[in-house]
């Protein structure tokens, strides 16, 4: 499987951390597989390069400067998109003199898809990068096929199947809806990150044999090459934190502590926001229980405080040693703990892949975009969480005791792990994920000779060399 040669791919990830992550370990992957790895990454949200030494870094004037990116808008986006465009392409052209066809392909996430058009000048071959669900990209590809079938709908309708997207609702549409309809910026958008350009195949953090219907479906609507080599988490050979926040590691001192599968992690992720009610609700429903608890208050994910400050006057003092507070946590390295019994998530698809790769069943909360079609798919396809459909705290106490203690409980436990067993068996040598990892170093290797030489491009970079337009900052 190793290349003969050390040839060069460019990674462009996009800078919110559950992107970020699995492209930093598609490049460990390539990287065991002969390849040179160079990262091309904005200025917002820089990766520590000393977690990854083997890596070449470089980065870009992302023009970023003014917005507020702990969630970003459409318009920063777009603006990012722009302000990367000259100094990607100068770069990978003055590579190119330097490298000549030993820099063999381009990987994006399909949100900087200005690196598009940037390949395309330069005659370079891309590869789009998928860092969500089979599931979830069916379901937007379907619905922009037909906008006017799903929008505007009525709240009386939130409840209701959405038609040919079984087993989502219209309250799952994972696409910014505004009063229940989709403005035309958002909508053109989405369509621009989901189309692949003249990319010639797209990588899936997901596996054949757990979305193989749903890549099938993808594969004739996109009519490229897919290469499902998931999960990440565990094809990476040797994992190196991804993580852009600080991490607490003395929480795992603490969960060596605990008895074997009694601790329930709470995490929502590096994105979601949440008010103080649903926080005071969590907490208490947490507290009552009377289940050990791991919780992870991210500084900022509850507008007006920074961490712990608003949970009720005494909350640790009262839970003691049976609650862990921290603002972050080695999130695969806590999964992965004997102690932890379940996974209370927002079901972002980095969370729910480590949370099956290490047979933790999930109490599944959802917010936003594809979080809310993954934890369909895991309470009513796959059956290895529960829903939480009430943030109060009466439902969050009976959802966690159902996880923890019920024989309903036990059932979710049973085919988790018979899951992780499929993902196991599709990483051994005549596994699926093996196999189509193979494929794709054999299929980037071969990219080379099938372009022109880079000197026919100097034309095109020489006449395109100008300085970016300024963009407007706002929210």
């Amino acid at each position: 499987m190793k290349v003969e040669r050390k040839q060069s791919v460019v990674l462009v990830p996009y800078l919110l951390q559950g992107h970020l992550t699995p492209m930093l370990q598609l490049g460990s992957i390539l990287h065991s597989q002969g390849f040179s790895v160079i990262v091309a990454h904005t200025q917002y949200n820089s990766p520590n390069y000393s977690n990854h030494p083997q890596f070449v870094f470089h980065s870009m004037d992302d023009g970023l400067k003014g917005f507020d990116m702990s969630f970003p808008s459409v318009k920063s986006i777009h603006c990012m998109n722009e302000s990367c465009k000259a100094p990607l392409r100068n770069y990978l052209f003055r590579m190119m003199e330097e490298e000549g066809d030993q820099l063999a392909c381009i990987i994006y996430d399909n949100v900087m898809f200005f690196v598009d058009d940037v390949a395309t000048q330069l005659k370079l071959p891309s590869i789009v990068l998928r860092t969500f669900s089979a599931a979830c990209m069916n379901s937007m590809v379907t619905i922009f096929q037909q906008p006017e079938k799903y929008f505007p709908f009525e709240d009386s309708q939130l409840l209701d199947p959405l038609p040919e997207l079984h087993p989502l609702r219209f309250k799952d549409v994972p696409i910014h809806v505004i009063n229940n309809t989709v403005p035309e910026p958002v909508l053109d958008f989405y369509k621009r990150i989901n189309d692949i350009g003249s990319s010639v195949a797209t990588i899936w953090n997901t596996m054949q044999d757990l979305e193989n219907s749903m890549l099938l479906r993808l594969q004739k609507h996109y009519k490229v090459p897919f290469f499902p080599i998931g999960p990440f988490p565990k094809m990476v050979p040797l994992a190196s934190s991804t993580s852009i926040l600080e991490e607490d590691n003395s929480c795992i001192e603490w969960l060596d502590r605990q008895t074997p599968n009694s601790v329930l992690y709470v995490s929502l992720g590096s994105l979601v926001r949440i008010d103080e009610k649903e926080l005071i609700e969590t907490a208490w429903g947490l507290a009552n229980s009377e289940q050990p608890f791991l919780w992870v208050i991210r500084p900022g994910s509850v507008p007006g405080f920074q961490c712990a400050e608003a949970l009720p006057d005494g909350y640790e003092k009262m839970v003691g040693e049976r609650g862990r507070i921290v603002k972050w946590a080695p999130q695969k390295q806590v999964l992965a703990h004997p102690a932890i019994a379940g996974f209370f998530t927002h079901c972002g698809w980095n969370s729910t892949l480590e949370s099956i790769c290490e047979e933790v069943p999930m109490i599944c909360r959802p917010i936003l975009a594809d979080q809310l079609v993954n934890a369909r798919y895991l309470t009513q396809i796959y059956k290895i969480g529960f829903e939480l459909e009430v943030m109060e705290r009466t439902v969050i106490e009976k959802t966690i005791r159902k996880l923890m203690l019920s024989e309903e409980g036990k059932d979710v436990k049973k085919r988790v792990v018979d899951m992780k067993q499929n993902i196991v068996a599709g990483m051994q040598i005549e596994g699926t994920s093996h196999k189509n990892l193979k494929d794709l170093v054999d299929f980037i290797s071969a990219l080379p000779s099938r372009l022109p030489p880079p000197t026919l491009v100097v034309g095109a970079i020489m006449s395109s060399n100008h300085t970016p337009s300024k963009c407007i900052t706002g929210s």
